[in-house]
């Protein structure tokens, strides 16, 4: 039995760059960094960071280009994927690329923008048990909500949890 799934947690790098193909199909790309910490022999912590490209297509590309924005952390679930081409100067090229199958989308950037709202002005709701503590990590005590899609398909923004 053969295996190809990924997983990754980590933040967009740029804005997402959303195109519609020649057919009509929507695809949007990002590019997302994730980093590892450790510590080496002699006890001196290490820090290293990777940087994947992921491919939306439809649906998917339509959400993320519509809520992420640079900065914002992603977990995305998908497939490793390696394209080649012909560069400009004749020779071959690869690159690969993880094609997502699933999305989903985590703590919102301070101060920036996602769906139009500035995320820096809104008053917080009352009950709301979001924190940073002194690491500037955020938490929170309340499950992760679950968005219904109605038969249209359709995700309206007063559905949002956010």
């Amino acid at each position: 039995m053969n295996l190809n799934k990924v997983f990754i947690v980590g933040r967009l790098t740029g804005d997402p760059e959303v195109r519609t193909t020649p057919t009509g199909s929507r695809v949007t790309a990002l590019n997302v960094a994730t980093n590892r910490v450790w510590n080496d022999k002699s006890g001196e912590k290490k820090e290293a960071s990777e940087f994947h490209r992921v491919v939306l297509w439809d649906r998917l590309a339509d959400i993320a280009g519509q809520f992420l924005v640079k900065g914002s952390e992603v977990l995305i679930e998908g497939r490793l994927q390696t394209r080649s081409w012909q560069g400009k100067d004749g020779g071959k090229r690869w690159t690969t690329e993880i094609v997502a199958e699933r999305m989903q989308l985590g703590a919102r950037p301070s101060g920036r923008t996602r769906g139009g709202v500035d995320e820096s002005s809104k008053d917080s709701p009352e009950g709301d048990t979001d924190s940073t503590n002194s690491s500037g990590d955020t938490s929170t005590g309340e499950e992760v909500p679950v968005i219904d899609l109605d038969d249209s398909g359709e995700i309206k923004p007063e559905d949002l949890p956010f």
